[in-house]
C-alpha cells in the first residue's frame, strides 16, 4: 500500500453475496445509491450485473445518469428528486425508470416525457406506513387517476413501497404494511392496472419475509455483506470492504501523558502510541467508544478523541514503526474489527460506517468480475 490509507473492495464477495441472496422466480435489484454504499458505484454495478442482477437501484437521477455514462445499458430505477430536477429529462431520454409518489411528480415527469417525445416508465410509490415518500393510501387513487390521464406520456412499470422495520423478523409493522400494499394493488387492479413489477422487500425482508418478495427484491446492505439489523442471520455473506492505513508516527510516552483534544485519555503507564492518519473527515466516527484496530495480527485500542485527519492507538510495548500497516475494519477473517463492530462502538448502523468513508480514501478493487 503506497497511500496513507486505502479501501479494498472485494467485487467477488459482492457478486457471491448477490448469488446467495437470489430468490427463485423473483427479479433482483442491486441498490448502488450513494456510490454503492461507499464501495464504488460503477465497479459494483458491473459486479452486480455479472452476478445476475436484472435491475440497479439508485436514489438520485444524477446517479442513474452516471451509470449510463459508464456504459450500463440495463434497467435502472431512480427514486428521489425534488420539483425542477434538471436530470429528469436526461433520465427519460436514457431509459431510466423513475419513481412517482405524488401528483406533482406524475405531472412533472409526464411534462418532461412529453418534451422528450417519448413515454417515461414510472413506478408508483405508495406510503404503506413508513411516512416518507409515496402517496398515502387515501391519496393513491388520485395518483393513479393522474397517471392514467397522462398515459400517452407515462407507462406504469411498477408499484412499490418501502418497509419501516424490514430488518426485524416478524415485526407487526411489516405485516400491516404488506396488507396496505395489497390494498394499493387492489385499487390499481380495479382501474385496470396490472403492473409488471410489484416490489417492497429490502435486504431484511428478503432474508426474513418470503411473502414480501412479489416480483422483485431490492438488495442493499446485505449484498455488501453487512447485516440489515442485529436479528438478521447473515449466513456466509461476506463484508466486501477492508480499510487499511499506514502508521504515520510512533512515539514512546510516559505515564500521565495526554492524547488528542481535551486529554480525554492519559497514558496509565509508560507506553508507545502510534498515529493512524485517517479521521472523521475520512468517515471514521468521532464519537466511537471503545474502538479497536488490528496491528500485526493483534487488536489495539483507539485512545483519545478521533480528530479530523487522524487518531491515536495505544500499542503498549510492541515494536512498531512508521509505515506499518493496520486494518481499521475488514471482513473479520483474521480477527480484525468489522464495520459492524465500528457501528456498535458508535451506536449506529453498519450502513453509516461504510457509506460515509470519504473521497480522500482511494478505493482499490479486487476480484475477477
Amino acid at each position: 500500500m503506497t497511500n496513507r490509507a486505502e479501501a479494498t473492495i472485494d467485487l467477488d464477495a459482492i457478486a457471491e453475496n448477490l448469488r446467495q441472496l437470489h430468490q427463485p422466480d423473483v427479479l433482483t435489484m442491486a441498490v448502488v445509491k450513494a456510490d454503492a454504499y461507499g464501495h464504488g458505484a460503477t465497479p459494483v454495478a458491473r459486479a452486480a450485473r455479472s452476478a445476475g442482477a436484472q435491475w440497479l437501484g439508485v436514489a438520485l437521477p444524477s446517479e442513474a445518469i452516471a451509470l449510463r455514462e459508464a456504459g450500463d445499458t440495463g434497467a435502472i430505477l431512480a427514486w428521489l428528486y425534488a420539483p425542477g430536477d434538471d436530470d429528469l429529462l436526461e433520465c427519460v431520454r436514457r431509459d431510466v425508470d423513475l419513481n412517482v409518489g405524488a401528483v406533482w411528480a406524475a405531472q412533472e415527469v409526464a411534462d418532461v416525457a412529453h418534451a422528450a417525445g417519448r413515454r417515461a416508465r414510472v413506478h408508483l410509490k405508495v406510503d404503506t406506513g413508513l411516512g416518507r415518500g409515496g402517496a398515502p393510501l387515501h391519496l393513491f387513487d388520485e395518483l393513479l387517476d393522474t397517471v392514467l390521464e397522462r398515459r400517452s406520456d407515462l407507462e406504469i412499470a411498477g408499484i412499490w413501497s418501502h418497509f419501516a422495520s424490514g430488518e426485524v423478523p416478524d415485526a407487526i409493522e411489516t405485516t400491516e404494511q404488506l396488507a396496505m400494499f395489497d390494498d394499493a394493488l387492489d385499487r390499481a387492479r380495479r382501474r385496470g392496472v396490472e403492473p409488471p413489477l410489484r416490489h417492497i422487500a429490502n435486504s431484511g425482508a428478503t432474508l426474513t419475509r418470503p411473502e414480501s418478495h412479489y416480483d422483485l427484491v431490492r438488495l442493499g446492505i446485505a449484498m455488501y455483506g453487512l447485516p440489515p439489523g442485529p436479528q438478521v442471520e447473515m449466513g456466509s455473506l461476506r463484508p466486501a470492504m477492508t480499510l487499511r492505513a499506514s502508521l504515520a508516527s510512533v512515539k514512546r510516552v510516559s505515564a500521565g501523558h495526554g492524547v488528542s483534544y481535551g486529554f480525554t485519555w492519559r497514558a496509565p503507564r509508560d507506553t508507545t502510541i502510534a498515529l493512524v492518519p485517517v479521521g472523521y473527515a475520512d468517515g471514521i466516527p468521532r464519537t466511537a467508544k471503545g474502538a479497536q484496530i488490528q496491528l500485526a495480527g493483534e487488536r489495539v485500542p483507539v485512545v483519545g478523541r478521533i480528530a479530523m485527519d487522524q487518531f491515536v492507538v495505544d500499542v503498549g510495548d510492541r515494536e512498531v514503526m512508521p509505515g506499518d500497516e493496520v486494518i481499521v475494519w475488514g471482513p473479520g477473517d483474521v480477527g480484525e474489527p468489522t464495520a459492524q463492530e465500528w457501528a456498535v462502538w458508535d451506536d449506529t448502523i453498519g450502513y453509516e460506517i461504510v457509506t460515509r468513508l470519504g473521497v480522500r480514501v482511494p478505493r482499490r478493487f479486487s476480484g475477477t468480475v
